[in-house]
């Protein structure tokens, strides 16, 4: 089934293996009561579909991405724009983007790099709950 998304759909694409990335989901949804964000698997479908239009590797994952007013936003640039949009002052995180992004970047990279040797990972992707499932696509 393709999912049909709107151009100012707010999708945050992520490692469904990755316990790091599993818990920054969940905790984006504690934080995100109004619902704007929705989510989608790195290695579904869908996500592979949009890894695939925007020219990224479809069998590697190293950052989070976020599809949002149909632009695709990786790494650093990403996890700020979603903390951005979060409630409870995790917004003010978003002060972080007056550091360049090549400054930025590097450490995203080696938490990404050394994310499973961290925080270990799963054999399967993470199932949201029911009540949870109308988020993810």
């Amino acid at each position: 089934m393709e999912q049909t998304l709107s151009p100012t759909s707010a999708i945050i694409l992520f490692d469904g293996v990755c316990n790091l990335c599993n818990g920054f989901v969940q905790f984006v949804i504690k934080h995100d009561p109004q619902g704007h964000f929705r989510f989608a698997v790195l290695q579904s479908d869908l996500g592979q579909q949009i890894l695939a239009a925007h020219s990224l590797p479809t069998h590697e994952f190293k950052s989070v991405l976020l599809l949002e007013n149909g632009k695709l936003y990786t790494r650093s640039s990403a996890a700020l724009r979603i903390v951005k949009r979060l409630n409870g002052g995790w917004s003010f995180l978003y002060a972080l983007a007056v550091i360049p992004k090549f400054l930025r970047d590097p450490v995203y990279d080696w938490v990404s790099k050394n994310r499973y040797r961290w925080f270990g990972r799963q054999e399967s992707c993470w199932l949201p709950t029911p009540a949870l499932k109308a988020r993810f696509l």
